[in-house]
């Protein structure tokens, strides 16, 4: 369902009419207040798998009552997940402020979902047919991204990716581009040196592992089609040298697609859209792409 006040419920009852209630051999379900559902517009109830906990939809309006009844359609549809009863979740977009203001500990989806299924390590993957990235660090303020940075995270991240390109996407011998923090990757040291303590290295190892991973490489330079032509996936440090390329290229066809979880995840790569809910110009192409490419990683999971 995700937040009741925004577009969430109404692509998702949307996407559920164009794809006249199933996905290849996947039947669909809408997780939430059914009354939400139904006041966008759902015209097959059987659908609905309702939460205990009550919202109302107010377009434009998020309220914190609702919080509950968001967390809840997120839980209810992990137990799914977890226990065979679906082949995958596709989640909406949650406004995170009225979650925070109601307690909620978690600052988004993807860290709820890895304490959820008590995953060692959740990354955060947008896909679409142009480009693969993940951020190192997600919800993080610019400010402390430097500091949050480790050999380490970067080796386990990447790793994940990698196997998830095996595992999900078929690409049997997946290449990694992994970007530098500074400008210029660094410069060599005279614009910051996080590329020579701490990416260089995780590169190494990663590539004495046997893996196809380049970098650091220059942010400015990875996305180019000539430079995305040389890698399968990208490993950014920060949230936005991750996102803005992609919302570039593939604004309503990315999907934001969870790895390292024992369940299949993915999202529309947009938010709540508080200024146009209700008015009858939210677009589904994200939700369907999303609910598309978690089908597809449902059948090809091995």
């Amino acid at each position: 369902m995700g937040e009741p006040a925004g577009i969430g419920p109404e692509i998702a009852v949307a996407a559920f009419h164009a794809l006249s209630g199933r996905i290849g051999g996947h039947p669909l379900r809408l997780i939430g207040d059914g009354s939400v559902f139904v006041g966008c517009g759902l015209r097959d109830d059987a659908a609905i798998v309702s939460t205990q906990a009550k919202a109302s939809r107010s377009p434009g309006r998020p309220a914190a009552n609702n919080a509950q009844a968001v967390i809840e359609a997120i839980e209810t549809a992990v137990s799914m997940a977890r226990s065979g009863e679906a082949a995958a979740i596709v989640t909406a977009p949650i406004n995170k402020a009225v979650l925070a203001h109601a307690g909620f500990a978690y600052p988004g989806h993807t860290e709820f979902l890895e304490a959820l299924t008590r995953a060692p390590r959740a990354v955060m993957m947008l896909a679409s047919d142009q480009l693969r990235v993940a951020p190192l660090t997600i919800h993080k303020p610019l400010a402390s991204v430097p500091a949050a940075l480790s050999s380490d995270a970067i080796v386990v991240t990447s790793e994940i990716i990698l196997s998830a390109l095996k595992r999900f996407f078929a690409v049997s011998q997946p290449r990694l581009a992994v970007a530098g923090l500074n400008p210029h990757a660094g410069e060599d040291g005279v614009l910051g040196n996080e590329e020579k303590t701490i990416i260089a290295p995780a590169v190494a190892e990663l590539r004495s592992r046997g893996h196809d991973v380049r970098g650091p490489l220059p942010a400015d330079t990875m996305f180019h089609a000539e430079g995305r032509a040389l890698y399968d996936a990208a490993l950014c440090m920060y949230h936005d040298q991750a996102l803005i390329p992609i919302k570039t290229l593939s604004f309503w066809d990315g999907v934001n697609v969870t790895l390292g979880l024992p369940i299949v995840r993915t999202s529309p790569d947009h938010g709540t859209a508080l200024d146009i809910a209700g008015k009858g110009k939210a677009d589904a192409r994200s939700m369907i792409a999303a609910i598309r490419m978690a089908a597809q990683m449902a059948d090809a999971r091995r």
